[in-house]
């Protein structure tokens, strides 16, 4: 079971399952930064592939698809943290699941900077940077602000996806990127595999999804008071309500049989449960 940090704000705890497929209206959009320098032919030189920690990539999978990730900043018991140097995601969960007070921000600019200016070093040509979904991250943003600026074109790629589905769709991607493929090949790999993905979860709480603005109040409140734990899926970005149960183990048994229905007479697909920190 992988584990991510998620999206920033303040954390609560869920299991993720990204599954296919799902309506063809979730394809991510995209947009590109052309370069503040003047680099060589794209087409010449291998793309290079950028994510965040919120993708969820294990270590290993980033390492050998040569996916660059930039860190979140995690804030635990008043101590800042950056997440993958200085504290695991399995720490941070760690500390979400002891009630411990845990926020994340997004990585800034200057980081998606540094990581563009790594990608120019490693010889690439372009870059293709992939972020969570807009309704949910700001992330995107501060990629924006850093590929004004970087020396090499870059494709922001907004997922509408989080967690695994955005690092599996990356580590793909980048194979691609890596054996020939332009910039717009990569893309169309992101998209593809960020489209036919979904996400279905459940959290402990609506609480921090109401501090983020995802959810109404009323919700979070009716939430509590009659011990609901609340199955959510991924739609055209946003987090919206699948059905309501009254205990975890109920949660887990229907996100296993929605993934199992969803399963049933489709091409093969990836399962991948994870944990994730939403919001």
């Amino acid at each position: 079971m992988t584990t991510g940090a998620g999206l920033e704000g303040d954390g609560t705890v869920g299991l993720g399952v990204p599954v296919t497929p799902t309506d063809a209206s979730d394809d991510p959009s995209v947009e590109t930064v052309a370069s503040a320098g003047d680099p060589p032919p794209a087409e010449q030189k291998p793309v290079a592939l950028v994510v965040d920690s919120t993708a969820s990539l294990p270590v290993e999978l980033a390492e050998e698809s040569g996916v660059i990730v930039v860190p979140l900043h995690v804030v635990v018991d008043d101590e800042q943290f950056v997440e993958g140097v200085d504290i695991t995601a399995q720490e941070v969960t760690d500390a979400l699941r002891r009630r411990a007070p845990v926020t994340t921000s997004r990585p800034s600019p200057d980081a998606f900077a540094r990581a563009y200016a790594t990608a120019a070093e490693r010889g690439a040509g372009s870059i293709v940077s992939v972020h969570p979904s807009a309704e949910l991250s700001g992330t995107i943003g501060s990629a924006r602000l850093a590929a004004g600026r970087a020396e090499l074109p870059v494709h922001l790629v907004d997922s509408r996806a989080v967690g695994m589905a955005v690092g599996l769709a990356a580590a793909r991607a980048a194979r691609a990127g890596r054996h020939g493929g332009n910039a717009h090949d990569v893309v169309d790999v992101v998209r593809r595999e960020c489209g036919a993905s979904s996400t279905i979860f459940y959290v402990d709480s609506l609480d921090h999804l109401r501090r983020g603005g995802r959810i109404g109040a009323g919700a979070a409140f009716l939430s509590a008071r009659l011990s609901i734990k609340p199955v959510l899926d991924l739609r055209k970005g946003a987090i919206v309500p699948v059905e309501k149960v009254r205990t975890a183990t109920k949660a887990l048994a229907r996100i296993e049989d929605i993934v199992i229905v969803t399963d049933d007479g489709c091409e093969p697909v990836n399962v991948r449960p994870h944990e994730l920190v939403v919001l």
